[in-house]
């Protein structure tokens, strides 16, 4: 992921072309997902921060961990806002072209373990991701250096816990192509996640 976790925040480029990730998520989605929703919630944390100079010294984690220490009324603003350019970052940067590829190494070795294999964790994933009432994220995290399934409203983040990959199950994200049928869109982002991107955070966590 691009480094951007000062004031002012900007919308990243994509790390691929929009419309690399067909046919599992169509352009359109990714161009409206991308420069208008995304660009919303950038747009709304800088016009918060600006509200208390204060919070130009905190990068995007930090504003995430305060939220609920900071000044009324910015709490809802910092929390929702900042949660939502870190989990559409996160999102975005964890996808990649269509491909075979798969997780291998000790995060393979790790869901193995946890999970069974493979085909046991998405299928976990997928009934977390359905279990969201409305619109959050269902996450694999590292917590207590174990992986671990949970859920987030929203634009909450599992933070402090150390994410690995999540499935965006707000609308906005497969509406377009996959229209109110939520456990399609959910077995094609399985066949676009970047398991190499994966590996690196899991590692990144571990080392924690």
């Amino acid at each position: 992921m691009q480094e951007n976790n000062m004031y002012p925040f900007v919308n990243l480029p994509l790390p691929y072309a929009y419309d690399a990730l067909e046919p599992y998520i169509d352009e359109k989605t990714m161009r409206l997902h991308h420069d208008k929703h995304l660009q919303t919630y950038v747009d709304n944390l800088n016009a918060a921060i600006e509200q208390d100079p204060r919070l130009k010294q905190l990068p995007l984690k930090q504003l995430i961990a305060y939220a609920d220490k900071l000044p009324q009324p910015l709490q809802n603003a910092i929390r929702n806002n900042a949660g939502g350019v870190y989990n559409h970052r996160f999102y975005f940067d964890q996808l990649t072209n269509p491909s075979i590829v798969r997780p291998d190494g000790k995060l393979m070795q790790d869901i193995n373990q946890t999970f069974g294999g493979l085909d046991k964790l998405k299928s976990e994933l997928k009934t977390a991701a359905l279990s969201v009432f409305g619109s959050g994220y269902a996450w694999l995290v590292v917590a207590d250096k174990k992986l671990k399934i949970v859920t987030t409203p929203n634009q909450n983040t599992p933070l402090p816990e150390c994410p690995i990959l999540n499935i965006d199950v707000w609308e906005h994200a497969y509406y377009l192509k996959h229209y109110n049928v939520r456990a399609d869109y959910i077995n094609d982002l399985f066949d676009i996640i970047n398991w190499d991107k994966a590996e690196e955070r899991y590692e990144k966590c571990m080392r924690k």
